[in-house]
C-alpha cells in the first residue's frame, strides 16, 4: 500500500501556505534583514528603518559587514549605531 503524505485538496495547499505582505521598498526589506542578523530590540527599530530609508544600501551592507566582523559579543546592533555615526561624522568633516 502506498501511503501520501503530500496535501490531498487544493485547499490544502492554500492553508499551509503563509502570507507574509512583502515590503513596498527595498530599504524595508533590507531594514528588516539588519533587525533579524543584529537583534535589534523593539525599542530600535524605528530607528533602523529611518537609517535604511535615508542611506544608500552600499552604505549599510558596508556597516553591517564591518559589524559581523568587528564585534563577536556583545549587542551587535549598539555597534552598527557607532559605525553609521561614524560615517556619518566623516561625510560632514568633508
Amino acid at each position: 500500500m502506498k501511503e501520501n503524505k503530500g496535501p490531498q485538496k487544493l485547499s490544502d495547499l492554500f492553508v499551509k501556505i503563509e502570507h507574509k505582505k512583502m515590503p513596498a521598498y527595498q530599504w524595508q526589506d533590507l531594514a528588516l534583514r539588519l533587525i533579524s542578523d543584529l537583534g535589534v530590540p523593539n525599542f530600535k527599530r524605528n530607528s533602523i528603518f529611518k537609517i535604511c530609508k535615508d542611506n544608500g544600501k552600499e552604505k549599510i551592507e558596508r556597516a553591517l559587514n564591518d559589524t559581523k566582523e568587528l564585534c563577536q559579543t556583545g549587542e551587535k546592533w549598539k555597534y552598527f549605531f557607532k559605525i553609521i555615526a561614524e560615517t556619518d561624522s566623516q561625510k560632514n568633516d568633508k
